[in-house]
């Protein structure tokens, strides 16, 4: 089965395990039983994970992708709060808002990635941008159009850390691609918000390293995850020095197309914002209250 549209030089069955996950069958009774498993598991804690998703004849054509692309990695260290806002001097010194953690790495942005790209080709594939709808319960998605947010690579290399964070969006898609040889290790508190309550004493619990509330996931390479990060608190856990770097890619949609990001966040993650980013920053409504 080719990639229609897509200029991938490999067959959509070398890149996803059509065999084990027929996402391209939305009449079959496996991929009914697919859809019914995430969205269970995503009404229960917030996040579902399509285990080996991407086939294993994938892995190191994205890996080698990868690498080719690093290059373009903007990478920082910065400390943050969860809500990735500035501190609030009101408040006292130990409030989750003036708690701010190291977060390092990077992300590899959308316009590095070459046009014939297999990790861009899964990213667009019609049929999983259907699965994905199907198991969040929505008529559709579309690819975010944020020039550089769109498809990104989060790189943590050996010492690197991304803290305690919500997402602005309501759901997140990632694959993992390369993993760390120790540590690196996706942790969330599901739910720990809601938008009639920060819930701020459980906050500042997490930031304090007591993990009563936390669930921690051992993703493996070319597994997809469906998360919903905006009210559940999340990190991804220091990675050894000693490992070799952890590699994600994240692929963003919205419910709405034309959807580009904030200004502020775009350039804490990618160092730059394009023109595009302005004149969405200029005409930009909020939907909640949410600090971030």
């Amino acid at each position: 089965m080719s990639l229609t549209g897509h200029p991938c030089p490999f067959p959509i069955a070398e890149l996803i395990n059509l065999d084990r996950h027929p996402i391209n069958r939305p009449d079959s009774p496996q991929y009914s039983s697919m859809v019914a498993e995430a969205r269970s598991k995503l009404a229960n804690d917030g996040c579902a994970v399509i285990p080996k998703l991407l086939d294993s004849t994938a892995i190191p054509i994205m890996s080698a992708e990868i690498l080719s692309i690093r290059p373009f990695l903007h990478e920082s260290k910065i400390a943050i709060n969860p809500y990735f806002s500035e501190a609030d001097p009101t408040l006292p010194p130990d409030h989750p808002i003036n708690t701010f953690i190291e977060r390092s790495g990077g992300f590899i942005p959308r316009d590095a990635f070459d046009a014939t790209s297999a990790i861009d080709a899964v990213y667009q594939w019609p049929p999983l941008l259907a699965f994905i709808a199907d198991c969040l319960g929505l008529p559709e998605i579309h690819c975010y159009a944020d020039p550089l947010a769109g498809l990104t690579i989060n790189v943590l290399g050996p010492g690197q850390q991304f803290s305690w964070h919500y997402d602005t969006n309501d759901f997140a898609v990632t694959i993992l691609i390369d993993e760390a040889s120790k540590g690196g290790l996706f942790q969330y508190s599901p739910n720990i918000r809601s938008t009639e309550s920060e819930n701020f004493d459980k906050v500042k619990a997490c930031q304090d390293e007591d993990l009563a509330t936390v669930r921690t996931l051992r993703l493996q390479p070319g597994d997809l995850q469906i998360f919903l990060g905006r009210f559940s608190l999340h990190r991804v856990t220091r990675v050894d020095r000693s490992s070799s770097s952890r590699h994600t890619a994240v692929f963003a949609y919205t419910e709405r197309p034309g959807v580009i990001g904030r200004r502020e966040r775009t350039k804490q993650l990618f160092g730059r914002t394009l023109p595009a980013h302005e004149e969405a920053e200029r005409i930009r409504t909020r939907g909640d209250e949410l600090k971030d």
